[in-house]
Order: structure tokens, then C-alpha cells, then sequence
């Protein structure tokens, strides 16, 4: 496989010799990557999708690996289905997907990850703005170790109204995540396919794959990438899918953070609460004993209002640590397993040892 070498820094592949008497065992960290598929979601993009194809097919031909295109109609109604066909008759190694309605990007990217077949897995918007002539400057950055590549538009062909928004997101979710990606609504992305098999796709969670893997231990690493201006269609951004990615993020440090320990993320919440009201509480007795009418104060209501909550919030942790505990799904992430076939034996005992 010839892959052009990666724009980002190199990383050496670590080796390991076992034993200096015994045959040196020799392990490469990843395994090369074999096969490629190609995963593209759309709505409504029927002018670009023959040049699209073109410019995939002239991407990969020369790498000399097999390849397969998977476009993922999310509910299209300008007869790009019917181009799709076509293509798909044409060309064995396209594969159609259609909607029976708009369901959304997560759901055609997760559609498309559970039919892909390839060793990694490569995603690309279909407005041809992304560029496909980058693809193999991404696989190179997964053979020099990378186990999700994600592409970083620069210089961004898009008007003010886009970009300024996407780089306030994109500095929240960096600071909020500690992923230092400047790029997460890029498109263009390349997977390992291991990497795809542990993460779970719903709502719009598909812009924060990188930080579910990077909280999964899988390495994350970002290239720059050609940028195109939109060429046919309309741009699909709005500020309603602003304000939801910004919620999805709660979901994202949620789900990545407190998901096996919901108590504490509850529970501080409601033992400041619940401190807070008891203090109140106190001082409000302390007051009652030095005769002092206290029936009467607003402070009483608070203080009993916040205690009462902070006592929920507790209750809520628990009950979610219990709901955690009985749906306990595997929380690590095994790059390899060494080990030799060969059967276990009975421990020896020393024979000059009674």
C-alpha cells in the first residue's frame, strides 16, 4: 500500500523482544490497515454526487487497496436516490442506503458504520466541500499510529455567519473537554474500524465522536485539509442545530464523565444544597431559642425549600447508581490481548522443600 506520507508529526512504532535467550517476538503496535470504506451521508445534494464519486474513485484507485463507497441518503427528495441507483448499478463497490425520512447525520453516519467492512473507515460530507483528494493524507496519519484522524478545514471557504459560530463551539468544547481539536464539525474523518465498534451514535452526537474516543483511551490526532466553497444546495446550518450542539455537549461530559458515578455528579450539588438550607435552618433556631419569632420569615421557607431539594438531588444520585450498577456494561478498551497457546500446568513444588 503507498500511502503519501502524513502532514503531522511522525510517530515511531514501538517494538518489543522478549528474552535475550528465547527468539526475539516482534510486535507491531497496530496492524496495517487492509481495506477502506467510504461513508457518506447526504440530504438533498444531487448535482454533486457523480463529481463526488469521480473524485473519490481517483483518490483511492491509486493507493491499490479494496475499497467501498456507502452514501447514506437521510431522506432526500431532489432525486439524488435516483443517482444513487445509477451509481450504485454501475460500480459494485458502491453501496446505497435510503431513509425512509430524515432522520438526521447521526443516524446515516451509524447506518453507514454498521455496513462498512473495511479496516478503516473514512467520512465525508457530500456537498464537496470537503476535499477526497485528502483521504489518503488521513489513512497515512492512521498507519503512523492514529487510531481516529480528524480533519481541520484550513483556510474555511465559508461565510462569516458560519464561521463564526463553529469557532466559539469549537473553544468551548475544547475547553470543556480537554480535546484539543480546532475543527470538531469537520466531515472529514478517519476511523480505525475498532474504533466505531465502541461507540454508540444518537441524537447529534455525531460531531463529538472524537472526544467519546478520546475518553475511550483511542488516540486522536487532527490534520489540516483543503477546503472548498459550496458549489450546488443549500447550506444545511442553522441556529437551532447551534444551540443543540451545545446540549449535546452536556450530554457528551455527561455521559463521558459521571455515567459510572451519577452520585457524584448529583450529589455534590445536593449536599451543597442541602448545607445551605441547614445552615439557614440553624441559624433560624438559634433565633427561636433566644425568643424570636421565626414563623413568619421568608428565610424559614428557603432553608426548608433547600434541604428538601438537596435531599432529592442525594436520592437521585442514588437511585441512578443503583440503575448504573444493574446495567453494567464494559467500561475499558482493549487495544491487544498477548498471550501463548499453551495449556496452564499444575504449579511445581520444589522437590528440596518438604
Amino acid at each position: 500500500m503507498q500511502i503519501p506520507a502524513s502532514r503531522t508529526e511522525e510517530i515511531g512504532r514501538p517494538r518489543v523482544a522478549v528474552g535475550a535467550d528465547s527468539p526475539a517476538l516482534i510486535i507491531d503496535d497496530d496492524p496495517p490497515i487492509g481495506s477502506v470504506s467510504v461513508v457518506v451521508p447526504l440530504l438533498d445534494e444531487a448535482e454533486s454526487l457523480r463529481p463526488l464519486y469521480q473524485e473519490i474513485v481517483d483518490a483511492l484507485d491509486p493507493l491499490g487497496l479494496p475499497y467501498e463507497i456507502i452514501f447514506v441518503d437521510d431522506g432526500s427528495t431532489d432525486g439524488s436516490s435516483g443517482i444513487l441507483r445509477a451509481l450504485h448499478a454501475a460500480d459494485e463497490r458502491v453501496q446505497v442506503i435510503q431513509f425512509r425520512r430524515n432522520f438526521g447525520k447521526s443516524a446515516a453516519l451509524a447506518a453507514g458504520f454498521a455496513a462498512a467492512r473495511g479496516d478503516a473507515v473514512v467520512t465525508l460530507d457530500a456537498d464537496l466541500q470537503d476535499v477526497p483528494a485528502e483521504i489518503p493524507h488521513l489513512l497515512a496519519t492512521l498507519e503512523d499510529g492514529a487510531d481516529l484522524v480528524s480533519g481541520w478545514k484550513f483556510p474555511r471557504h465559508d461565510p462569516l455567519s458560519k464561521r463564526l459560530p463553529s469557532a466559539i463551539f469549537n473553544r468551548v468544547v475544547r475547553a470543556m473537554t480537554g480535546v484539543r481539536l480546532h475543527d470538531f464539525n469537520c466531515g472529514l474523518k478517519a476511523y480505525r474500524a475498532e474504533v466505531l465498534d465502541e461507540i454508540h451514535l444518537y441524537g447529534e452526537l455525531h460531531r463529538y465522536i472524537p472526544v467519546l474516543a478520546h475518553f475511550r483511551g483511542f488516540r486522536v490526532r487532527e490534520v489540516q485539509v483543503r477546503h472548498r466553497s459550496r458549489q450546488f444546495g443549500r447550506s444545511k446550518f442553522g441556529a437551532a442545530r447551534f444551540f443543540r450542539g451545545f446540549f449535546d455537549l452536556l450530554t457528551v461530559l455527561f455521559l463521558t464523565q459521571y455515567r459510572r458515578r451519577p452520585l457524584h455528579f448529583f450529589g455534590w450539588f445536593g449536599l451543597v444544597t442541602l448545607l445551605v438550607g441547614f445552615l439557614i435552618n440553624a441559624y433560624l433556631a438559634t433565633l427561636w431559642f433566644l425568643g424570636n419569632p421565626i414563623g413568619h420569615r421568608p428565610l424559614l421557607t428557603l432553608g426548608v425549600l433547600l434541604m428538601i431539594i438537596g435531599a432529592q438531588f442525594v436520592v437521585f444520585g442514588l437511585l441512578a447508581e443503583m440503575i448504573a450498577y444493574t446495567s453494567a456494561q464494559r467500561e475499558f478498551s482493549v487495544r491487544r490481548h498477548l498471550r501463548h497457546d499453551t495449556p496452564l500446568e499444575p504449579a511445581r513444588r520444589d522437590a528440596s522443600r518438604d
